[in-house]
């Protein structure tokens, strides 16, 4: 079965040469020109990536990804014509994976749609098989499998996003030390996007600790030590 991919740009020159360059590839692609039709794609259909400009007429591509990590997890690319970090980290804080600036290289779109893909795949393998040969991370009811990207608390399936997931695994990795917020966003999307002022990792945290159910101020789980980081104690 083909990779499903949502397209919303309004200009129809790229919109169809980002298809065409997709379809190349053997990916099913679903363009989309406006904003409603975005809109409605996003809260109805399960897609496997979706790639949104941001300056839409009607809503923007920022509503569309929060529209969609209301209820999917699959990887979402932001485009924009503007080169503007405040863009690239509100994209971050609503749930996007990735980024491109316009102009871009379609050949270099279709190689970042693939990682995603890759990445969102593993993340999405079955649950724990027994007797399999993976790699765990265990903390108190918390068990992370590195391998098949697969989380469970309390024995029931803990379902995070890509990023939360790699931000968990991270504290889970380094048990007992405290990591800084520029730590834990070079972990996950490397040099690119870091500014001192941005609070994406603080949004990312707090999504995480409402899945868990961990309390701020009495965490089981992640500690804020202020000023400095996150932790997970041993």
């Amino acid at each position: 079965m083909k990779d499903k991919i949502l397209v919303v740009d309004d200009e129809k020159e790229i919109t169809d040469l980002v298809t065409f360059y997709l379809e190349s590839e053997n990916f099913e692609v679903i363009p989309c020109y406006h904003a409603d039709a975005a809109l409605e794609h996003a809260e109805e259909t399960q897609f496997d990536l979706a790639i949104l400009d941001i300056m839409l007429p009607g809503a923007s591509g920022f509503e569309i990804c929060k529209k969609i990590r209301e209820k999917f997890n699959y990887p979402v690319i932001m485009l924009t014509a503007k080169d503007e970090e405040i863009d690239k980290i509100r994209g971050l804080m609503l749930g996007a994976d990735d980024y491109m600036t316009k102009p871009f290289r379609p050949l270099e779109l279709v190689a970042r749609v693939k990682a995603q893909l890759r990445r969102y795949k593993r993340y999405n393998q079955p649950q724990f098989a027994e007797g399999q040969d993976a790699s765990l991370l265990v903390h108190g009811g918390l068990v992370m499998n590195v391998k098949t990207h697969e989380c469970q608390l309390d024995e029931k399936p803990l379902v995070l996003t890509p990023t939360e997931f790699s931000i968990l695994k991270i504290l889970c990795e380094r048990k007992g030390e405290v990591v800084s917020s520029e730590e834990l966003f070079h972990g996950v999307w490397k040099d690119e996007y870091y500014s001192k002022s941005n609070n994406t990792i603080t949004v990312h945290i707090r999504h995480l600790r409402e899945k868990m159910k961990d309390s701020v101020e009495h965490p089981k789980y992640i500690k804020t030590v202020w000023g400095v980081g996150y932790k997970i104690e041993n």
